[in-house]
């Protein structure tokens, strides 16, 4: 076929495009001769020109161009990319010609591209993949996202890995030698790729650890692990060994805990980490905690409060003294909400004062203070320092023993606002925290004047999230939490889509119940009564348990029944 035939056939293929788009109404025949007009002055493809002028849309193109091809059109949310058909075409060849490699059928490669009649590019894919091509319809934009996705740094990281240099050493301390040859290895690239990549993924940890034959990498994404990678067992020493020199760990140590934290840039990241390790049958493992320091810090209503819960907490904060704690377990969320409670208050007329461990995020115009066992700076003897600073709030970074609950509840009864977080499992279990820790019950009941239980729940992927039916079993739970004359809403789930990563959750928001201390609570307790009974009264004084708020998010369509059961366990 010579170019004058090329030509002629390349316009009725778009003729017929066109004629497509008319037939099902996407486009008048007016508004085709228009496009056809500009296609050909401007020499572009019909689909550009018409989705530019606000014709037709990417997906009415990708939709003509299936029925006009007699194509399958692939929705990439809906479906997940193979990584045995992802590693039979470069992330260069699928980004040049729009197109994302999807699976393996038989002795063809399917390939969801953008443009399926483009001749080059299939050629280009089938010599690299040495295999037949089956292409698909995509619509461009979710190709280019799919390529985002599935692309990741991992073959960037596998490449850094295989160049490793490595060194040990029985020394007490990491030689000066030592140290140089380790930061001029490309294990201090793959440290930065790891991290990079984490924070892309929206990760709060990052979990390194040995196996009998290999290196397992996992991320923290929305409270659940999920593998990341797995590199050669070889690696896990000078994986190890980087972050230990970061942290200011004793590299030579690897059989007693060790804990450091560290500040790393990259292009475009900043990330504050805490990391620890510890020895295991297969060799060391290394968490890495994130802080993401590119992320606006939350404002206290974007932590997913019911607006009455909100009015019970902020007449809280408005008390010029006294204790407000909140509860709940690792990973719960208690830092930020105390973060938040900080932003939330007048730092220019109050003399507020921070003690950490460590200071996740830094604030202007107020004192921040961390930590510093070898300094003799802990909680407490921190605390007892900073009553002298003239203070009027007081944030405490956790009570952990007995010393500084007693001094954190000191500050509260000396005209003092301290906020500070606790392990314990609901706000009642707090109160009887506290009596574990030796403080004394008329102390607690003087000085606390709140207390806020949470958990974090993730919330349903708005890109698939759908209605569904219930089983009776979940409508019955729903009803025992709510009541049994519940009206039964529209339940929603996520179908599970590569924005994602087919979980069918994205983001997480927190469930609360806040407990402002009344006269008649703090009666009971110092009666003696039972916790339940403490409970009962504070949920008559308009408390929302943990559980009800949560499945209040289901009935708005936040989140599903499995979530909220699954972090708030058998609380009511």
């Amino acid at each position: 076929m010579d170019a004058k035939e090329d030509s002629s056939a390349a316009s009725e293929l778009k003729t017929r495009l066109g004629r497509v788009l008319v037939d099902t109404g996407r486009i008048t025949q007016e508004q085709l001769e228009e496009a056809l007009g500009l296609q050909t002055i401007e020499n572009r493809k019909l689909g550009e020109v018409l989705i530019e002028r606000g014709l037709a849309t990417a997906e009415d193109i990708a939709t003509a161009l299936s029925l006009q091809l007699n194509l399958p059109l692939i929705d990439l949310k809906r479906h997940v990319v193979q990584p045995n058909a992802l590693k039979l075409v470069s992330e260069r060849v699928a980004r040049k010609h729009v197109l994302i490699p999807l699976d393996v059928a038989g002795d063809a490669l399917v390939v969801v591209m953008a443009d399926p009649t483009d001749i080059v590019a299939i050629q280009d894919v089938s010599v690299q993949a040495e295999m037949r091509v089956q292409p698909a319809v995509g619509i461009p934009q979710d190709i280019q996202e799919a390529i985002d996705l599935n692309y990741k740094a991992i073959s960037e990281i596998e490449q850094e890995v295989g160049q490793f240099a490595f060194t040990t050493t029985t020394a007490n301390k990491p030689t000066p030698e030592l140290e140089d040859a380790i930061s001029h290895t490309p294990v201090v690239r793959t440290v930065d790729l790891l991290i990079a990549q984490a924070l892309k993924e929206r990760a709060s940890d990052i979990h390194i650890e040995p196996q009998e034959d290999r290196t397992r990498v996992r991320y923290r994404v929305d409270g659940v692990l999920h593998d990341a990678m797995s590199l050669p067992k070889s690696a896990l020493e000078s994986l190890i060994s980087r972050v230990k020199i970061l942290a200011d760990m004793n590299i030579a140590e690897r059989r007693r805990p060790q804990d450091g934290q560290f500040s790393i840039k990259g292009e475009g990241w900043e990330a504050d980490i805490r990391a620890a390790t510890y020895d295991t049958g297969y060799g060391e493992t290394v968490v890495m905690r994130l802080l993401d320091k590119s992320l606006p810090l939350f404002a206290l209503n974007d932590l997913g409060m019911r607006p009455e819960v909100m009015t019970r907490y902020l007449d809280m904060l408005k008390c010029p003294y006294g204790m407000i704690l909140v509860a709940g377990p690792t990973g719960s969320g208690k830092t930020t909400t105390l973060y938040s409670s900080i932003n939330q208050l007048d730092r220019h007329q109050k003399n507020i004062i921070t003690i950490e461990d460590p200071i996740e995020y830094q604030f202007s115009n107020l004192k921040q203070t961390q930590v510093n066992v070898r300094a003799d700076i802990t909680f407490a003897t921190g605390m007892r320092a900073l009553m002298r600073l003239d203070p009027d709030v007081i944030l405490v970074g956790e009570i952990r023993d007995g010393d500084t609950a007693k001094m954190a509840i000191q500050a509260a009864l000396t005209g003092h606002l301290v906020l500070s977080s606790i392990h314990a499992n609901d706000v009642v279990g707090v109160l009887f925290r506290l009596m574990d820790l030796g403080v004394e019950p008329y102390l607690i009941a003087s000085a606390v004047i709140g207390v806020v239980a949470q958990r974090m729940i993730r919330l349903i992927c708005s890109h698939c999230r759908e209605p569904y039916e219930p089983p009776p079993g979940e409508l019955d739970v729903y009803r025992g939490i709510l009541g049994e004359g519940a009206e039964p809403p529209t339940f929603y789930h996520g179908y599970g889509c590569n924005l994602c990563a087919q979980t069918g959750y994205l983001k997480r928001t927190g469930v609360y119940e806040v407990m402002p201390i009344s006269e008649e609570s703090r009666q009971l307790f110092l009666k003696g009564a039972a916790p339940s009974a403490i409970r009962s009264q504070g949920i008559e004084e308009g408390m929302v348990p943990l559980k009800v708020d949560g499945m209040l998010k289901v009935k708005n369509g936040l989140t599903t029944t499995e979530e909220v059961l699954r972090n708030v366990f058998s609380i009511g």
